[in-house]
């Protein structure tokens, strides 16, 4: 009968974008043992406080320079190949940890070299997977605002579980042996998606014919020249300067001065984290379906304000339900953004502007956190909790009143494939 095989073909058109998605989970457990594993890798074999945080900062400014720097590379290789190739080189930069130290000996710098270059090579694999999900998406007749919500309910779960289990791993089987399952983590990532993720068509994946650093500029002044795409992400730029040391910094403090014990940070974190897994998932099942710009200024607007309840001290479960809050509100930011700049983005340089989006985030996370910790001191921490709300909410009036967002809910956009595609409220019609 004519709709016997609807189904199957249905099936077969949404496993590329499972598979991405699963991929994307396997990779971003590995990103949590190791963000585990290795300073306590560190502190094991040197037992030097100074290095463990050498090595951290290592990570995070290879993330960031990978990030910013890398956008020409996953234009180049295609996202398919970039995301294989990033998974494998990580995995045996990880696994080359322990098996150096078990065979010939491992000195810092050669720690830190392979931790950097480890880092350095995986970030451009997050920018492919993320480049990969508008194709996908309409290979698999939905809307790309779920997918874009799942990848980011993936990372919100993986802070969540992520620890844990690295912790748990670490007690029964030792930081050696967790980095060599990491290393596995990243090779099954690469499996999937060299299996079960079609090659776009070469009109998606043609390479640009300028240099590197002409392909570089050309995807920075793209995002400079055009103004609703630097407003987006100039917008979360300030939310990851906020949100970041929010995290990091002000509710360690606070619960120190006002909990006394790291398990009510703990809660408090998780409170959180568990918020914006919700906030994504939902806004990935039922939120998509709103105005994507009122949704946005919204979320935005909520935020802040469960944080004023913070500065009176209340008990424990209600700064867990405020954080919630804000964590249910922040839920659905990523996915908004993401959505918007893979839809007004060329297909040739997308690699390069979702690069530049997330180096310049990840960028501004710890200059937010050096900021919020002087401010901590000057102010107390009353004062900062009521100045991260004031700037939330300035960033929320801007965007509800900035013309350039005010068409983010309609407009041609540009599909990977090179066809353009008539939206309405960022549905096909």
């Amino acid at each position: 009968m004519p709709g016997e095989n609807v189904a199957p073909d249905r099936i077969r058109a949404s496993l590329p974008i499972y598979a991405m998605l699963g991929a994307t989970a396997l990779s971003q457990v590995g990103n949590m043992l190791t963000f585990v594993a290795v300073p306590w890798f560190v502190l094991q074999t040197t037992g030097s406080a100074a290095r463990t945080g050498i090595a951290g900062g290592a990570i995070a400014l290879a993330a960031v320079l990978a990030s910013l720097l890398g956008g020409p590379v996953v234009d180049r290789l295609g996202f398919k190949r970039t995301s294989v190739l990033s998974d494998l080189a990580s995995g045996l930069t990880v696994a080359a940890i322990p098996l150096l130290y078990l065979t010939v000996g491992l000195e810092f710098w050669q720690l830190l070299a392979l931790v950097f270059l480890g880092s350095l090579l995986d970030t451009p694999g997050m920018t492919a997977r993320q480049g990969m999900i508008p194709g996908l998406s309409r290979r698999a007749g939905m809307p790309v605002e779920r997918p874009n919500s799942a990848y980011q309910a993936i990372q919100q779960g993986s802070f969540l579980v992520g620890p844990p289990i690295a912790g748990i791993l670490i007690a029964s089987l030792g930081s050696s042996n967790v980095l060599f399952f990491d290393a596995a983590t990243f090779a099954v990532s690469a499996l999937l998606i060299l299996a079960a993720v079609p090659r776009p068509n070469r009109l998606a994946e043609k390479e640009p014919g300028d240099g590197y650093l002409a392909e570089l500029l050309g995807g920075l002044s793209f995002v400079w020249g055009n103004l609703a795409m630097r407003t987006i992400i100039l917008a979360a730029v300030v939310c990851n300067f906020l949100a970041s040391p929010l995290l990091a910094v002000i509710l360690p403090v606070y619960a120190k001065q006002f909990v006394g014990s790291a398990t009510g940070l703990g809660a408090m974190l998780a409170g959180f984290g568990g918020g914006a897994l919700v906030g994504a998932v939902l806004y990935g099942m039922v939120g998509y379906r709103l105005p994507r710009r009122g949704t946005l200024v919204v979320c935005l607007g909520i935020f802040g304000l469960p944080l004023l309840a913070l500065t009176v001290q209340p008990p424990l479960p209600v700064v867990v339900g405020a954080l919630a809050v804000c964590g249910l509100a922040n839920g659905p930011i990523n996915p908004i953004i993401f959505t918007f700049v893979q839809e007004r983005t060329p297909a040739n340089m997308l690699g390069r502007v979702l690069g530049a989006l997330i180096g310049l985030a990840m960028a501004a996370a710890p200059l937010g956190m050096v900021v919020a910790g002087f401010a901590l001191e000057a102010a107390g921490i009353g004062g900062v909790l009521a100045g991260t709300v004031i700037l939330y909410l300035t960033t929320t009036i801007f965007l509800a009143q900035s013309p350039p967002l005010r068409d983010m809910d309609r407009g041609l956009l540009k599909t990977r494939e090179g066809e353009t595609t008539a939206e309405v409220g960022g549905r096909k019609r």
